[in-house]
């Protein structure tokens, strides 16, 4: 039965429980903890936009639209050569626009489309595993 007191209780819980799931995830969220792959939260989420926090790795070039987001600030690119080395703290991230360059050690909020499975960028021949397309960052 619903009563005034349990509508006002439940009205006052409401902000909190929006803004809890409203929080960006961690890379970490991304990855299984143990072994190689990704976790039960990317695969129930490809295709879905989602929010990310983290540290602007540098651009590995001039112009591009595409940057590397990493748990940890870190002064140069983590750039992979091949899906067996990819690291399981960074996330590619794809924007629409050219990047504009945050510094390496402020933390950011990026939310996107999310993408698994390997992909070489045509321009940089950058590998990543998992990324965010349609990005937005800030």
């Amino acid at each position: 039965m619903l009563t005034r007191r349990s509508a006002l209780l439940g009205a006052l819980a409401a902000p909190t429980i929006l803004t809890a799931a409203e929080q960006p995830i961690k890379l970490r969220e991304l990855y299984q903890r143990k072994g190689r792959g990704m976790s039960e939260f990317a695969e129930a989420n490809v295709g879905r936009r989602i929010e990310v926090e983290g540290f602007m790795a540098p651009p590995l070039k001039a112009e591009s639209r595409f940057f590397v987001l990493t748990k940890m600030p870190m002064a140069v690119c983590p750039f992979c050569e091949t899906a067996a080395e990819w690291p399981d703290d960074i996330l590619a991230v794809y924007t629409k626009r050219v990047v504009d360059v945050i510094p390496f050690n402020v933390k950011i909020v990026t939310s996107g489309v999310l993408e698994l499975g390997e992909y070489r960028d045509p321009d940089t021949g950058f590998v990543s595993l998992v990324r965010l397309t349609e990005a937005r960052y800030g």
